[in-house]
């Protein structure tokens, strides 16, 4: 990783990551069995120097939960709905209601476009609607995505 990963101070300032296989082990007083592998973690904030290290398994349990914190953070309904036509839904794109509806995909077919959704539960289906009808967001992903 680098400092383009968006990742920032409080300040707001770019901090630079560096993520090692093979990071800097724990010392420890009585010289034991050859360390684990480690996972070297190094953070440069303009304030100092960070250096962090865990096993392997720590390092797929934080990136579980990374994970699941941007889910959340991307699934989080915005102040208030949003309605789009339908020929102007994307990919990701969740609809308002009870529950979770995603855009899996969207392809116009003259003044119909075909809608494909995922549910919460992973079952997909395809819907026809005209262009302009209203279609209510509850979340709606950036144009860059």
């Amino acid at each position: 990783m680098s400092s383009g990963t968006g990742i920032t101070d409080a300040d707001g300032r770019p901090v630079p990551i560096t993520v090692t296989a093979g990071g800097p082990a724990p010392t420890a007083p009585d010289a034991g069995p050859a360390p684990a592998p480690r996972i070297g973690i190094r953070l440069t904030p303009p304030g100092g120097e960070l250096v962090w290290s865990c096993t392997p398994e720590a390092a797929r349990r934080l990136a579980a939960e990374l994970l699941r914190a941007a889910e959340e953070a991307e699934n989080a309904p915005a102040g208030r709905p949003v309605t789009v036509g339908a020929g102007e839904l994307r990919r990701g794109d969740v609809r308002e209601g009870d529950r979770a509806m995603t855009v899996e995909s969207a392809r116009t077919d003259g003044s119909t476009v075909h809608v494909t959704w995922r549910s919460g539960a992973g079952r997909s289906w395809t819907q026809a609607y005209a262009a302009d009808a209203a279609i209510t967001l509850k979340r709606r992903l950036p144009e860059c995505r």
